[in-house]
């Protein structure tokens, strides 16, 4: 099939709810995908920070097959071993206490969010819902999801939204307090606000509002969509933050590139969502559950400093470019953000990046933001980065 012959297929019979770059993708190695016609593009998006371990990794490919092999869904009705075994090597290495699979980020984040309510619920009876979320946050696509969403952008065209969310400003402790009164259950943080631009939170902050939710037994909930599996250089982005959640989301990374997602609990809550509270028909399917044991398998403790290093590498190339559209770089780990000065096209840059066949990402109004595969080589970094330096010097 031709490119041509590719898109005019999507146009007929696919709702049109994607923007979708003028790239279609066969196959990868590494860290580098090809066309239909053979193009090679140097990966810097990674499916959206999903494929964490890149293309064809052998590990990941022989847990798949072997389990595909055996048995590819069996429902929650049983047990399975894959599922059973990836839960005990999250709370071991998390210091959590139970986890809940389920399918991708805005399912995850809908399941802590009924975590928090029925908590406050089961123990202070109704009429303690709110949660307070952040300005320039992004939880998900959900009804509910997007109202947690803390980006006034995305509260649009699906009235009536979900009630109970209140927004406060990042790295303000006064502002969080401000907005959590009696009726609150919990508070849900990004350590790192992706798609509103690759912001790191402050340690201070994030360590402050712990305590003050340890404080009024208000639950802790870190979304980890995005930040979790080593993307920001260590299992969870929690871990560099000092704090404990009561419970945490992830998604995207966790299977290396199928569908997964999850809520892990600590141990004041893994006892709240009993059976018939929830459920999910796919969540611990044991195809992806085996493919995400061969994730951690490889990123394990010791891989953690490599992608560290990587995450150093590029931010401190790219600083050291005389490039005149570029304000800061920012990020942690392998998810950096690129912000541009004010008034810079940065769809033009986009198409630019793009045309010297390096795939990219954008986050906010200003940010183009990179989330390579953790497993990505320096080779490839480098040919990446030399393209998107001609781009971005030249601007």
């Amino acid at each position: 099939m031709t490119f041509e012959e590719l898109k005019a297929l999507d146009h007929q019979y696919t709702m049109q709810t994607y923007g979708r770059f003028d790239v279609a993708l066969d196959h990868g190695v590494g860290a580098t995908l090809y066309g239909l016609e053979g193009e090679e593009y140097i990966d810097f998006a990674s499916g959206i920070g999903v494929n964490s371990l890149g293309y064809g990794h052998p590990a990941w490919v022989k847990a798949v097959e072997e389990q595909a092999h055996k048995l590819a869904h069996a429902s929650n009705l049983f047990y399975t071993e894959p599922y059973a075994r990836l839960a005990e090597t999250l709370c071991k290495r998390t210091g959590m206490s139970a986890v809940f699979f389920a399918n991708g980020g805005g399912e995850a984040n809908e399941g802590i969010i009924k975590l928090a309510r029925k908590y406050s619920f089961d123990k202070y009876g109704k009429g303690r819902a709110n949660i307070v979320t952040l300005r320039n946050s992004f939880h998900g696509r959900t009804i509910t999801t997007l109202q947690a969403t803390g980006q006034e952008v995305f509260h649009n065209y699906f009235f009536p939204f979900t009630e109970g969310f209140r927004y406060a400003e990042a790295n303000d402790l006064a502002s969080v307090q401000a907005q959590a009164g009696e009726d609150t259950c919990a508070v849900l943080l990004e350590l790192v606000q992706g798609e509103g631009g690759v912001l790191p939170l402050d340690k201070g902050f994030v360590q402050s509002v712990a305590d003050w939710c340890r404080e009024r037994d208000l639950l802790l909930l870190v979304d980890e969509v995005q930040t979790g599996v080593g993307r920001t250089g260590s299992l969870f982005c929690f871990q560099q933050y000092g704090i404990q959640p009561d419970a945490v989301t992830f998604a995207k990374g966790i299977a290396g590139g199928l569908p997964m997602a999850g809520v892990m609990a600590n141990e004041k809550c893994r006892n709240v969502l009993g059976p018939g509270t929830h459920a999910t028909t796919f969540g611990g399917n044991p195809i992806a559950a085996s493919a995400a044991l061969a994730v951690l398998n490889v990123l394990n403790d010791d891989y953690m400093p490599e992608i560290n290093a990587k995450g150093n590498y590029i931010m401190e190339t790219v600083r050291s470019w005389d490039a005149p559209c570029v304000e800061t770089v920012r990020g942690l780990g392998l998810m950096v953000g690129i912000v541009l000065k004010d008034g810079t096209d940065r769809a033009a840059l986009i198409g630019q990046i793009y045309g010297k066949n390096v795939l990219v990402l954008t986050a906010g109004p200003r940010t183009i933001r990179l989330l390579p595969p953790l497993t990505i080589s320096y080779e490839e970094l480098d040919k990446g980065l030399a393209a998107m330096k001609d781009v971005l010097v030249n601007a």
